[in-house]
């Protein structure tokens, strides 16, 4: 199924909603008859031994425990500093556009 055909383009072009001039078949048949072609051609490639590669630098994912820091402020007293709260929620402006 390497070669396309002009009907396989027209059929390819109406699924995709695309509206193609003579010029554009004939091109577009070409190009993707030559993809397919390398498609195969990579589909015969034997790669039964090969073990799958999902990372290849090496690196490994590095994660820290998180760890609460108490940096001497009462929650209470942060508060006072806050514009507006409602509910012991920050109160912002509406900020939808």
């Amino acid at each position: 199924m390497s070669n396309l055909t002009r009907e396989d383009i027209l059929k390819l072009a109406q699924l995709a909603r695309l509206e193609l001039t003579e010029d554009e078949i004939a091109e577009y048949s070409s190009e993707l008859s030559e993809i397919l072609q390398y498609v195969e051609m990579l589909q015969a490639v034997d790669v039964g031994d090969l073990k799958p590669t999902n990372q290849v630098t090496g690196l490994t994912n590095i994660t820290r425990d998180d760890v609460i820091k108490d940096y001497g402020y009462a929650i209470d007293d942060l508060r006072k500093n806050l514009p507006d709260q409602y509910e012991g929620q920050i109160k912002v402006k509406r900020m939808i556009g």
